[in-house]
């Protein structure tokens, strides 16, 4: 009885070490990958570099709203028959398109 009792809990310790041993700090620093603090002021002047570029395009880009085509939700009416011709009442969102036959947004 005493040499299973002993057998079961190596076999447990060996189990726990095994799984524990891939575990390690989520936390990652520069130190990691060797960065010098010198090289973090480049990094942040190149954050702020591209943070007054992409604000610029965000200023030119007029949202569609300001086009005078409004949004239109999933399952909305996108569009409306008139004879042979489809006129558009609004634009499906991003991942739908206005489909042809049920005039809806799919």
């Amino acid at each position: 009885m005493d040499n299973s009792g002993m057998l079961r809990g190596l076999l447990c310790l060996g189990l726990v070490a095994v799984l524990c041993h891939g575990q390690t700090s989520q936390e990652v620093s520069s130190e990691d990958f060797g960065v010098d603090r010198s090289d973090v002021g480049a990094e942040r002047d190149f954050i702020e570099a591209m943070e007054r570029i992409l604000g610029k395009m965000h200023d030119r880009v007029s949202p569609p709203e300001k086009r005078g085509i409004q949004m239109c939700g999933m399952g909305d009416r996108c569009a409306m028959k008139f004879g042979p011709r489809i006129g558009k009442l609004c634009d499906c969102g991003r991942g739908a398109n206005c489909n042809s036959y049920l005039l809806k947004c799919i």
